[in-house]
């Protein structure tokens, strides 16, 4: 079977930034919605998305602390939402609805990883609620802004979606693992772009999955230092230690570049890395994307269930 998930030849790499992949790019009189916008590589996002000319949207779970990270931002503006509480989102996005807006952009930043057990809403695992069915149900409610705007939707994943979905035991409830419940709900992002491309390509939307790399920002706060130390991740004074790690705007460009490049037109449902789209996974090779992660059946399967779970389909009506 072929596959898309190859190369393109971009012509950018792990070491390029956010002014890299906007060099040339005017996104004057655009419209970006980038959940976690204030902090890590959202942050870095919102500002090179508003230098770029856009106007961002930061909705946040911490309004206040949103907004004394935007401050010298032009351009942004932020709003209450929080990804873990459907009633949330649904607020949210009824409230950028009546604005009338159309949307062009929508970059899924927000996360958080290898939390402790936590558990929102009827008892969902945190992760898996908050990573992938908050964005899920963002999205669908946002549907009618998001067709008027053709926009581009960005999940960013990561290099843990290898560990794939557990389909007998979602939410854990037979024994928490923090690490496998992140990795589950990364292959959860990726799976979620396969089919929301394959449902919206035909109205003009395309949707994307991105690995970052790996980056020092504000989602390791669940991990204690002993445990970045023994990973090789920082040394014993909190400095960076892996020479592999990117600064937070190499980290950010990937997803920058899947939400503008014009290199994508005509493209989608692909899970990037690098500033790149990925190739296949291999054996003993580093990076690329597991083909669980992109296998349409069950990127439709996780549709179905995370409609049911939330009680949002925006495209139920035209099945």
């Amino acid at each position: 079977m072929t596959t898309p998930q190859h190369k393109i030849g971009s012509g950018f790499g792990a070491r390029s930034t956010t002014d890299d992949v906007l060099s040339g790019i005017d996104l004057s009189g655009s419209t970006a919605i980038v959940t976690g916008g204030y902090s890590g590589l959202g942050l870095e996002t919102t500002r090179a998305l508003a230098a770029a000319g856009a106007r961002v949207i930061v909705p946040a779970r911490r309004p206040a602390a949103a907004q004394k990270a935007i401050e010298d931002i032009g351009n942004v503006e932020t709003d209450d939402l929080d990804l873990s509480d459907l009633a949330s989102v649904r607020g949210f996005a009824e409230r950028f609805l009546a604005s009338g807006r159309e949307v062009d952009i929508v970059i899924n930043s927000a996360g958080i990883m290898a939390c402790p057990e936590t558990r929102v809403g009827p008892g969902w695992e945190a992760q898996f609620a908050t990573n992938h069915l908050g964005h899920y149900a963002l999205i669908n409610h946002l549907w009618p802004a998001i067709v008027r705007g053709g926009a581009r939707v960005v999940a960013v994943s990561s290099g843990a979606h290898g560990m794939g979905v557990r389909w007998d035991d979602l939410h854990f409830e037979r024994g928490y693992d923090r690490w496998e419940a992140y990795g589950q709900a990364k292959a959860a992002n990726v799976l979620f772009a396969v089919q929301l491309d394959a449902l919206g390509r035909d109205a003009g939307v395309r949707a994307f999955a991105v690995h970052p790399g790996s980056i020092l920002t504000p989602l390791q706060r669940h991990l204690a230092k002993a445990e970045m130390v023994d990973a090789g991740w920082i040394d014993e004074n909190g400095a960076p230690a892996d020479p592999t790690f990117k600064r937070p705007g190499q980290g950010a460009a990937t997803q920058v570049w899947a939400a503008t490049s014009p290199q994508l037109v005509d493209m989608g449902g692909v899970y990037c890395e690098d500033c790149d789209v990925a190739e296949p996974a291999g054996d003993g090779t580093e990076g690329g994307v597991h083909s669980h992660a992109t296998d349409p059946e069950q990127a439709a399967r996780l549709w179905a269930l995370s409609a049911e779970l939330t009680g949002v389909d925006a495209f139920a009506a035209a099945l």
